[in-house]
């Protein structure tokens, strides 16, 4: 008999606990975007002269 009682509070907890589940969650909020690194434009110039005296010369 105890042992009935016993299985029907851990039944009853166990509902409590996970008897719903939890709310879903949009796929937009589940991402996010940025970019990866701020932009350099001085990275992006390019200097001819640079170059021939570089590899060039």
């Amino acid at each position: 008999m105890q042992e009935e009682e016993q299985a029907g509070t851990a039944e009853v907890r166990r509902r409590a606990r996970f008897g719903a589940l939890p709310e879903r969650v949009p796929p937009q909020d589940m991402v996010e975007e940025r970019p990866a690194t701020p932009r350099d434009p001085a990275r992006d110039a390019y200097d001819p002269d640079e170059f021939a005296v570089r590899y060039g010369l």
